[in-house]
């Protein structure tokens, strides 16, 4: 939805909360209204980590119960005020979203469900079978609700409290999810290694997401906790996870309004079931299924295509020159990059045995090789995706060896991907802004407020990447999706995620593979532009007549080991290299 209509949402929000106390509506109805609120409370943030951040969890009904505990003992056992009790709830949540995000963050698809879903259960016994604190089936009495003016909340105040706290929220999450850690958490779900590669730390994005969901979900165990002055462990079960996962599904993950749809649609439908209850369990699997096969983007999806997202084409018109101004040669003196004694095996296999070299800064290195010969797991070896078994990797006089891709990346090492690893369904400018993580400096208050800051950061970013892609030749292409492009494109296009990093060694990996001659000189082009603006190039190809008319410095690998190095002309006469490529004839 375009702003216009997001702020007519929030302002006709705003009047009917502010209309509520003239309406007459009796308890039943405004008890609805309270729940489809807590429903989007804790499907708000479960979204930010199914929908952006893509880990799906099935034991959120256990950070339900840690808010809910916290704030009913807290206020029955403790005598803490009720306005307290919410903020230990919501610290509390915390600190669980990170005890899940420990393991959760390191394993995925259904190992993951299985961390989530055994969360979720060892509270639920927990909470059931403890009850010297918990109290189980009897539950805790005499949970304190908030006061307002010294009057306790009546069932008209809490609809008020927590609609205003949902729209709250609802800025909050729009702030943050819009810039650069809404990009960042998209990365990591469509694809970690390319996320990597440009200094965004996949476990760290994971863990935020997880503590975001957990903060909300605890916020709204406590508030049903403190409306209802009670609660025991029957309101604990599994069923209530997969309620709020076909909240945020069905409505529509990855979007802002998902949540919303899915909480008012479910909660009413919810209620309208709640004479049967065998049917409910069974309708709310029959809509899960029906979203995930049927309206994969769920009911914000569907209601989009009446809305149209407007392509920003007017944005401000890219600088001239803006790839040579945004980068500054380096030092021409000692190395840039020296590697020493790298070897790696698996099992049997040894793609890179004891290779060594030095990359000059400046210019433009080649590694070239056979099919097989480890040119590739030596890329993977420098960039950090791949661990070492023995050797260095001293960059710019710092030792990263061992480090993860992402603090690589933060160093100053980029690269491009043999398979391509683009942000498909994102757009070519948000690919580029992505590339940028690392330089776009607002923290997550900052995000999360908006402050003046954060909209300075994100439009600068937003002008410097429109530069780049039009210093490239994708200005034209920017709104598009990525996955839309040619093929040549989207080539270029992980080049411009990869500059966008201001790497002071850009690592390519293939980047003609698949592309034909015309294209291939225009590649050419854009290597040699690159490398005037003082970036240092080291490029695996296999097309030797762009390798020859580029390169300054060639490497040669065979069976994992350097067999030759040197300028382009002696390499193309050395017999090694010669033999290593055509064979040689074995004397009869």
């Amino acid at each position: 939805m375009g702003q216009h209509l997001h702020t007519l949402g929030l302002g006709a929000i705003l009047g009917a909360l502010a209309a509520l106390p003239f309406l007459g509506i009796n308890d039943f109805y405004l008890q609805i209204l309270f729940t489809i609120g807590v429903n989007y409370i804790a499907a708000a943030g479960l979204n930010v980590l199914v929908g952006y951040a893509g880990q799906k969890s099935l034991g959120h009904a256990g950070l339900f119960a840690v808010g809910a505990y916290t704030a009913a003992i807290a206020s029955a056992d403790f005598g803490i005020g009720a306005w307290t009790s919410i903020g230990l709830a919501a610290i509390t949540g915390a600190v669980f979203g990170l005890v899940i995000a420990a393991p959760s963050v390191r394993v995925s698809g259904p190992s993951l469900a299985m961390v989530t879903i055994g969360f979720g259960i060892v509270v639920e016994k927990i909470v059931t079978e403890w009850t010297d604190i918990f109290k189980g089936q009897a539950g805790i009495y005499g949970i304190a609700a908030p006061t307002f003016l010294g009057k306790s909340f009546t069932n008209l105040h809490w609809v008020i409290f927590v609609g205003l706290l949902s729209v709250g929220l609802h800025l909050l999450f729009r702030s943050l999810l819009s810039g650069r850690f809404g990009r960042a958490f998209m990365a990591v779900q469509l694809a970690e290694p390319a996320a990597e590669s440009v200094g965004i730390s996949v476990v760290r994005a994971k863990t935020l997401a997880f503590v975001i969901s957990a903060i909300t979900c605890a916020l709204a165990g406590a508030l049903v906790a403190q409306q209802n002055q009670y609660f025991n462990s029957d309101f604990i079960t599994f069923n209530l996870s997969i309620f709020l996962l076909v909240v945020v599904i069905f409505g529509g993950s990855g979007s802002l309004y998902g949540p919303l749809l899915g909480a008012v649609v479910l909660t009413l439908l919810d209620a309208w079931l709640a004479r049967w209850p065998a049917l409910q369990h069974f309708t709310y699997g029959a809509l899960l299924l029906f979203a995930l096969y049927l309206m994969p983007n769920g009911l914000a999806g569907a209601l989009s295509r009446f809305f149209p997202a407007r392509s920003n084409m007017a944005a401000k018109p890219a600088a001239s020159g803006a790839l040579v101004a945004a980068f500054t040669p380096g030092n021409s003196g000692a190395p840039l990059l020296a590697v020493s004694g790298l070897y790696k095996a698996y099992g049997g296999i040894i793609p890179v045995k004891e290779v060594s070299f030095e990359i000059s800064p400046g210019k433009v290195h080649a590694l070239i090789g056979p099919n097989g010969a480890g040119k590739t797991t030596l890329l993977n070896l420098i960039s950090g995706h791949v661990p070492e078994d023995r050797g260095s990797v001293i960059f710019e006089g710092k030792d990263i060896t061992g480090l993860p891709a992402n603090r690589v990346a933060s160093a100053g090492i980029s690269r491009t991907f043999q398979n391509l690893k683009l942000f498909g369904h994102l757009s070519a400018l948000d690919n580029v802004l992505i590339g940028a993580h690392l330089h776009v400096g607002t923290g997550i208050a900052s995000a999360l407020l908006g402050t003046p800051g954060n909209r300075r950061a994100e439009t600068k970013a937003r002008e410097d990447a429109l530069a780049l892609l039009d210093e490239l030749g994708l200005g034209a292409r920017a709104f598009d999706p990525a996955n839309s492009l040619p093929y040549g494109l989207q080539r270029r296009l992980e080049i411009a995620r990869a500059l966008a990093s201001r790497p002071r060694l850009l690592l390519l990996d293939e980047p003609a593979a698949g592309l034909n001659p015309q294209e291939t000189r225009e590649l050419g082009e854009v290597i040699r532009r690159i490398q005037a603006a003082g970036i240092t190039i080291l490029l695996i190809e296999h097309h030797m007549d762009l390798v020859m008319g580029i390169s300054d410095h060639v490497l040669v690998l065979d069976y994992g080991e350097k067999i030759a190095e040197g300028a382009p002309e002696a390499i193309r006469r050395d017999p090694k290299v010669i033999a290593a490529y055509l064979g040689v004839e074995e004397a009869a």
